[in-house]
C-alpha cells in the first residue's frame, strides 16, 4: 500500500501538521490521517475501548475538508 499526499493544516507550525493522505487500495477507499493522540481521559471514556493497533487522533476541520476536496478531483 502506498500513500498519497492530500494536504495538512495550513494554520500549523512546521514539524506539528495534521494531515491527510489517500491510500492506493484497490478493494476500497481509505485515507491516513496524521494527527494528535487523544489523551484526555474524558474523551477516552466517551469513545469507549480503543482496540489493539488502533488510536483515537485529533485532527482540525480544515483537513477534514481536504477529503471533500479530494474526492471531487477524483471524481467521487
Amino acid at each position: 500500500m502506498r500513500a498519497r499526499f492530500i494536504g495538512k493544516d495550513p494554520l500549523s507550525q512546521e514539524g506539528q501538521s495534521p494531515t491527510l493522505f489517500a491510500t492506493d487500495r484497490t478493494d476500497r477507499r481509505t485515507f491516513i490521517a496524521q494527527g494528535w493522540v487523544v489523551t484526555d481521559a474524558e474523551v477516552l471514556a466517551d469513545v469507549g475501548p480503543v482496540p489493539h493497533g488502533e488510536a483515537i487522533i485529533e485532527i482540525p476541520e480544515d483537513v477534514l475538508r481536504l477529503y471533500s476536496v479530494d474526492c471531487v478531483h477524483e471524481g467521487q
